[in-house]
């Protein structure tokens, strides 16, 4: 197993899981309470960007899907008038790849100081920002305060890191201006129960009009389709149907990716690396080999973009799975917040 796999099966409900993990809950009660005192101390110096700024982020670490979300409502900026300017931290190195390529309008900046960053994108054209994997950023002010929860991270510990995936507990969400609830390999029913229980606990309200807290929304991230890794080329889900499918993923979530593929009535091998994984010549070779023995390799949007310029030319293009963003429930609440906000946004 990966390291990314092991530490799912450490946050897992199994009983071994919660064994191994009792050593770590002292560091994972040192590490709460340093975050609380840092939201508390944060807070009241937020400092104000240049421009009206969107952030979105997670409770949890990685796999919930704020990339993808991120990317979308940024695409939405630019739909309506107004040049979006994504900031990121730049850990990794793919992020910003990966929005270029979704959100060719926007200005992408990776810069670990936001502030800098949103200066730079304001002088090359930017009119409001969406800051991607901003939850914890305390020390800067917004507009609009997004945070997002998967449906498949509602039965992991529910211990704080390192011994559950959690950066912060649920009144966290106090802070947010809107709730998002995302789902890929999880089912509709769990994607609601988990919006239905954020309501009855107060934490917010399931449609316009509720009662107290910030409005949710649900969301599915679904493959909508397949394009070939270099030409381009489309093809739809269905080629893959009964087909023999090698799964290569770089990400916070694997699982969920093979997951997605099966759903094509595919056979699908996975092979899974770290989160932000740098492919080596050893990985190409490795995966090389993989695709002569299956029908097809695919990739996620997150690998393809490193994989791209090294895969061999000799070889079958692998395809790369296109997520596509389908709201479930409420998904016009977060399209009001943001027009919002792109009202107070200089036209171009």
């Amino acid at each position: 197993m990966t390291g990314t796999q092991v530490v799912h099966w450490l946050w897992g409900s199994s009983r071994s899981a919660r064994v191994a993990r009792v050593p770590l809950i002292p560091l994972a009660g040192a590490y709460w309470a340093v975050m609380k005192l840092r939201a508390a101390r944060a807070r009241a110096d937020a400092v104000r960007l240049p421009l009206p700024t969107i952030a979105v982020g997670n409770l949890s670490v990685g796999g919930t899907g704020k990339t993808p979300l991120a990317a979308w409502i940024a695409s939405y900026c630019a739909a309506h008038g107004r040049t979006p300017g994504i900031l990121l931290r730049g850990y990794g190195g793919d992020e910003p790849l990966v929005h270029r390529r979704l959100v060719p309008q926007a200005v992408v900046v990776a810069n670990p100081d936001r502030v800098a960053g949103a200066v730079a994108a304001r002088a090359q054209g930017a009119q409001v920002l969406v800051l991607d994997d901003a939850y914890q950023l305390l020390g800067v002010g917004r507009d609009l305060n997004i945070a997002v929860l998967s449906a498949e991270s509602a039965t992991a510990s529910r211990w704080p890191l390192p011994a559950g995936p959690w950066r912060e507990g649920r009144d966290a969400l106090d802070r947010a201006d809107l709730i998002v609830v995302t789902r890929k390999s999880a089912s509709a029913d769990a994607a609601s129960t988990l919006a239905e229980g954020l309501v009855r606990a107060g934490t917010g309200r399931g449609g316009p009009g509720g009662p107290g807290g910030p409005p949710i929304c649900t969301v599915r991230l679904v493959i909508s389709h397949l394009e070939g890794m270099r030409s381009g080329t489309r093809q739809e889900l269905g080629v893959l149907a009964g087909r023999r499918v090698v799964a290569a993923a770089g990400i916070a979530d694997p699982e969920s990716f093979a997951q997605q593929l099966a759903t094509a009535s595919a056979s699908v091998q996975l092979v899974a690396y770290q989160d932000h994984h740098a492919y080596r010549q050893a990985d190409l070779e490795r995966l090389v080999r993989a695709a002569t023995g299956g029908d097809y390799v695919v990739v996620t949007e997150k690998d393809a973009v490193k994989l791209r310029r090294q895969w061999p030319g000799s070889a079958a293009e692998p395809l790369v799975a296109v997520l596509a963003v389908q709201w479930e429930r409420n998904g016009r609440a977060l399209e009001q917040a943001v027009d919002a906000v792109l009202a107070s946004a200089r036209r171009p």
